[in-house]
């Protein structure tokens, strides 16, 4: 198992990474996900056999229970000749164990393209490694969780699950329709947004929950410039974070008190940086200023149904009003909720009924304009992405979506994506039809 002691690089830049094994040897494999006429990824680069070691114990931060392995530095490599993408670099040892570190090749320039924005801040929130997340702690309870949660270490699982179940899909796709593309990470955006000035469309991938203020604002700050935003999962921009300097370097610490924020040191000097969600005091912001909907809860599995059929997102499907397409709504999910900041004009395209811990509600599917051009569009569903591998082998936990809900996901998607690099929407596509209070009074 290994981690690397970056988020991301630009091309040509050198990273290090840190790894703990039990085999002699072990090599490094950087593979870039995309479209290579078939293949989901290109060998970019491997090294040779590499000494193993067993490394130290991690260590317990006891005011924050948080987890640092801060080992030392195994070996380092350069990406010189590598392109901006999405990498996972695989850690093989000679009897077949295998590991993956992901890394994004980020761009420092997106105008004109279609910016594809990794979370690797909630990747990290929920990573169990070493015992303690920012959910549980070592007795699997919520009220021993981490405060703070460290990059400083590897991933759990395979090294790479949330971005492989809610990120990799999308940029397959993404790629297979040959739009131009950037590459960026939220935490950069949160150090440095040059990489939205006048990009076509950013785009938010499948599970997204844990943001900056800082972020926030430059995502917003795009959108009002003209640039297209897209949601493709659900509870995105749920949690304020702060990011703090710990370990190998800068940002290495994602720090969110949540239900304890009373707690955080900052409550007293500094309100609008408490770590907790955004609709919440102190600085309370929901996140339906930016997003059109307001997460509602978990969990819940239901289907996804079509309330405006000849909406130009959905063009190609052959869909109907009240379509639906079993699964494709969990496990969580957004509506539009009535009270909560919204922009307008705002048309619900999607409005799906479910059942969540035994209260009745709905899921929105929701798209907006606004007078600088941008158009916005969320899916409302955590299992968009996923519905992209829906029916195919790569599909793993597909939660019983089949070929059709693919299809349709794939033909929206595309839709979406292309209408989105074109350009500011509002000029090139039809406006919305504003009807939330109909569709919301129709269910009273």
């Amino acid at each position: 198992m290994g981690y690397a002691d970056r988020v991301s690089v630009t091309p040509g830049e050198e990273i290090g990474l840190h790894v703990s094994t039990t085999a002699p040897s072990f090599r490094v494999s950087a593979f870039r996900v995309g479209w290579y006429g078939g293949a989901e990824a290109r060998l970019v680069w491997s090294s040779e056999r590499i000494p193993g070691r067993v490394q130290p114990e991690p260590r317990f931060l006891s005011d924050t229970r948080t987890v640092r392995a801060q080992w030392p530095r195994t070996t380092a490599l350069g990406t010189t000749g590598w392109p901006e993408g999405a990498y996972l670099l695989r850690l093989d040892t000679q009897d077949g164990h295998q590991r993956y570190i992901p890394l994004i090749v980020r761009s420092t320039q997106g105008a004109g393209r279609t910016v594809l924005m990794h979370a690797p801040a909630t990747w990290q929130a929920y990573n169990r490694w070493g015992g303690s997340s920012l959910y549980e702690g070592p007795s699997g309870a919520y009220d021993d969780r981490s405060l703070a949660v460290s990059f400083d270490r590897p991933y759990d699982e395979d090294g790479a699950e949330k971005f492989m179940v809610y990120e990799r899909a999308a940029v397959v796709r993404a790629e297979r329709l040959g739009l131009p593309l950037a590459y960026t990470t939220g935490m950069d955006v949160h150090r440095d947004p040059k990489v939205l000035h006048g990009a076509s469309a950013v785009i938010c991938l499948g599970h997204d929950e844990y943001w900056t203020p800082e972020q926030r604002q430059h995502v917003t700050e795009a959108r009002d410039a003209g640039t297209n935003v897209a949601f493709l999962g659900a509870n995105t921009c749920f949690r304020r974070i702060r990011l703090e300097q710990e370990g190998t370097g800068s940002d290495r610490t994602v720090v969110c008190y949540k239900s304890s924020f009373r707690s955080d040191p900052f409550r007293t000097t500094d309100p609008a940086l408490v770590t907790t969600d955004f609709r919440q005091s102190p600085a309370a912001d929901p996140e339906s200023s930016l997003t059109g909907v307001l997460y509602e809860g978990y969990p819940t599995d239901a289907p996804y149904v079509v309330h405006a059929a000849d909406h130009w997102l959905y063009e190609g499907t052959g869909v109907r009003p009240g379509e639906g397409f079993d699964h494709l709504v969990g496990v969580e999910y957004d509506r539009v909720t009535p009270g909560a900041p919204v922009p307008a004009p705002l048309e619900i395209t999607a409005h799906s009924p479910l059942v969540c811990n035994g209260r009745r509600s709905h899921a929105d599917s929701a798209y907006y304009t606004l007078r600088g051009g941008a158009g916005v569009f969320a899916t409302g569903t955590m299992r968009w992405v996923e519905g992209l591998m829906a029916g195919t082998p790569d599909g793993g936990r597909d939660h019983g979506m089949d070929a059709r809900t693919r299809a349709f996901v794939t033909r929206t998607t595309d839709n979406l994506l292309r209408a989105f690099a074109e350009g500011p929407a509002a000029r090139h596509r039809p406006a919305p039809r504003p009807n939330a209070p109909e569709v919301y009074r129709a269910d009273a």
